[in-house]
């Protein structure tokens, strides 16, 4: 008896574990080949009509749950895109996390925002170029926020009024890939909380 009650238990637990990876799969293509040959290493050729002897048969698949798949997409561009700053961003140079002798008026700014508002909160985004490894580039991320917040709290910010973040390479202000994107990408943004 308890071995056929371990038994439903497990066979539920794999339903709800098979269910919950098909519910999570998107839009899906479906690709069948009815040519042996395709399958044993030599090319197919070019796909003609559905069912048609010999060709690879391609259809896309409509997502399951559209209106709760449209809604988790839109979030997530929600969450990757970048907020808005009232305050322009200060900007490093390569490999580097202090602060830099132009950044200083935009960071008095900042201080003089937030000692005039002491209600008021400041989230420091840290980013980096895409070059370095994406752990490399977390961790510079946030050497840069805490530096700045350092600086911040060295001109008289309490420093509860600040948090940092680090987005490392992931959220590139210039899609580039030379010296001109990658500068402008090196930097710490500020969001009012």
């Amino acid at each position: 008896m308890k071995n056929l009650l371990a038994g439903k238990r497990v066979l539920v637990a794999l339903s709800v574990v098979l269910l919950a990876l098909a519910a999570g799969c998107g839009k899906k293509e479906v690709v069948k080949s009815t040519d042996t040959a395709a399958g044993a290493g030599m090319a197919a050729p070019p796909a003609g009509g559905p069912g048609t002897e010999g060709q690879i048969v391609s259809e896309t698949l409509p997502p399951e749950g559209t209106q709760t798949a449209m809604a988790e997409a839109e979030a997530g561009v929600a969450a990757t895109m970048e907020k808005p700053s009232e305050f322009p961003d200060i900007h490093f140079d390569f490999d580097q996390s202090f602060i830099r002798e132009d950044a200083r008026p935009t960071l008095r700014e900042v201080a003089d925002y937030l000692k005039a508002n002491p209600a008021a909160s400041i989230l420091i985004e840290g980013h980096c170029d895409e070059r370095g490894t994406a752990e490399y580039n977390i961790a510079l991320g946030e050497r840069r926020a805490e530096s700045t917040k350092g600086y911040l709290v060295s001109l008289g910010v309490k420093p509860g009024a600040l948090s940092t973040v680090s987005f490392g390479e992931e959220k590139p202000v210039d899609p580039g890939h030379d010296e001109a994107a990658w500068e402008k990408n090196r930097r710490a943004h500020f969001v009012r909380k």
